[in-house]
């Protein structure tokens, strides 16, 4: 079932989706859609307004979002298996107990956005904007991540080992029980870093200017 250019705000679009059909959504308005639910494996959603839609529980398996987006999106609990995001405004968007294996977001915006209590073994994110997110506890070992602003994030938790960061932001970012075991560190901006960070930092790879600078801090030259 295609859906083009139609203003599906404040509707409830559950009974309207029929579990055997592939659903296209171009140009919609989903405002506040309630999709609580939904059969949408492998639906697309094409430069649609998403502002506060309601994904909850929805079976989003290898569903599709290009373009659009909107603030305070949730998709706690759902399927988001195999799910692609390609240049979406998730700003704020809720993804607690979200299934999130292979899920993958490239050029999303994600500020704010809460992923902590996500499910499965891990997802991608290339090129996007995480400032102040919530990846409490997130698994990303070995991952390629590139371009990725990850400042002011709450990384609590969460799993880099072996993952490798490449045109990344880590200012700021709360390091608490993070596992950078292995993880390739030397294409990252790591802010300043005090002896908690440091300890934070144990087991990754750096390169010798930031190793450099870590010591200048501490009134340690290397010649």
């Amino acid at each position: 079932m295609n859906f083009d250019g139609e203003d599906l705000s404040g509707t409830s679009l559950t009974d309207r989706l029929a579990p055997d059909e592939t659903h296209v959504f171009r140009g919609c308005d989903l405002t506040e859609a309630d999709l609580w639910g939904a059969s949408l494996a492998g639906a697309r959603f094409e430069s649609c307004v998403l502002e506060q839609a309601d994904f909850r529980k929805a079976d989003l398996d290898g569903a599709a979002f290009t373009g659009g987006g909107g603030m305070r999106v949730r998709f706690s609990d759902a399927d988001l298996i195999d799910a692609v995001f390609t240049d979406v405004d998730l700003s704020s968007a809720q993804f607690g107990g979200a299934l999130m294996t292979d899920a993958s977001f490239t050029g999303c915006r994600l500020i704010g956005a809460s992923l902590t209590g996500s499910r499965g073994t891990g997802f991608r994110v290339t090129r996007s904007n995480l400032t102040m997110a919530n990846l409490g506890g997130c698994s990303l070992r070995g991952e390629e991540i590139e371009g990725v602003r990850f400042d002011e994030a709450d990384l609590s938790g969460c799993d880099f080992t072996d993952a490798t960061f490449t045109d990344c932001r880590l200012r700021e970012a709360k390091l608490l029980k993070t596992v950078f075991t292995r993880a390739d560190l030397r294409g990252a901006d790591l802010g300043e870093i005090d002896d908690a960070r440091l300890r934070a930092f144990g087991g990754a790879i750096v390169n010798r200017a930031q190793a450099d600078a870590i010591l200048a801090a501490r009134g340690i030259t290397v010649l």
